[in-house]
């Protein structure tokens, strides 16, 4: 996760990721709520020009995580499960992101994720209060995340990661320049198009705090297995279940079709760990619709 505060700071700027280049921004409203902004370029569009999948499922994943760290200190969290369903196409930009903590237990933490087409307007809290009083941004999607509580000392440098800290504070992250979109810059190999078999290796390009793959470049190489199977239509939604950690990886997806119908397509994905055994890491259900606007021309 990228840190925003003090020295800390300084510290992890200098270690670039495949969020570098997002833009982000983020805005502790109340213990219960956090929003977040990212840029929406065009290395951050899917073939058909809207704001990828699996950008949308990394911003939703990074801004959940900040309410429910709030309510499980001094425990941290651990994605489980993660849904993001499509209300429409978010094209124009910045992808805005309202989270909700929803409910908080013994072992696991439930938190809303509203996404919303912000139609230019970068301030948080404006946009907070445009979101209170159904005006201006218009929503895109609607997730939920659900978290399990670990150990603090199960993440690395959990002690500069303080959002309960971070009430009323307007946050802009770090950003640098990353070569390639959303796609090529995650380095995923394609073994067999056709059957969804892609590969993305354990790096610190894509690890997170507790030394795993971070659940949004899991998403987006199971955004590209379902597309590598269905070139014609886009992903819109996803459910993904993460039910283990990448030792050693790479993470290799493995895809099979539920439906195919004349506008759409279900899939079912699943990643495994190739070098342990082929260890299940996540399962995930991916569907596609055939695009309402194209960008023939758009990088892949």
């Amino acid at each position: 996760m990228v840190l925003a505060n003090g020295s800390s700071l300084q510290v992890l700027a200098s270690l670039k990721t495949f969020t570098s280049d997002f833009g982000l921004a983020s805005f502790q409203a109340t213990p219960e709520r956090s929003l977040m902004r990212a840029d929406l370029t065009d290395k951050l569009r899917s073939h058909a020009g809207q704001a990828s999948l699996g950008v949308l499922m990394t911003v939703a994943d990074y801004v959940t995580s900040d309410p429910a760290l709030v309510a499980c200190r001094p425990d941290w969290t651990a994605t489980q499960d993660l849904s993001l369903h499509s209300a429409g196409p978010l094209t124009e930009g910045p992808i805005v992101v309202d989270s909700k903590l929803v409910r908080i237990g013994k072992k696991t933490i439930i938190v809303s994720a509203d996404v919303y087409d912000g139609h230019g307007r970068t301030d948080l809290r404006e946009l907070a209060e445009a979101i209170d009083s159904g005006s201006g941004p218009t929503l895109a999607a609607r997730g939920l995340v659900t978290f399990a509580r670990i150990p603090r000392s199960a993440a690395g440098d959990a002690d500069s990661y303080t959002p309960d800290q971070w009430i009323g504070t307007l946050r802009e992250h770090p950003t640098q320049a990353v070569e390639g979109t959303i796609y090529s810059r995650l380095g995923m190999r394609v073994i067999d198009a056709s059957a969804g078999v892609l590969e993305l290796d354990l790096t610190p390009f894509v690890v997170n705090q507790i030394g795993t793959i971070m659940g949004g470049a899991q998403a987006l190489l199971v955004e590209s297995a379902a597309q590598a199977m269905r070139p014609e239509l886009v992903a819109t939604d996803m459910q993904m279940h993460y039910l283990s950690q990448v030792r050693t990886g790479p993470a290799r997806s493995y895809g099979t079709v539920i439906r195919d119908a004349s506008d759409h397509a279900v899939l079912s994905i699943q990643l495994v760990d190739a070098s342990a055994d082929d260890r299940l890491l996540a399962l995930a259900t991916v569907t596609l619709h055939r695009p309402l606007l194209t960008q023939p021309n758009r990088p892949e």
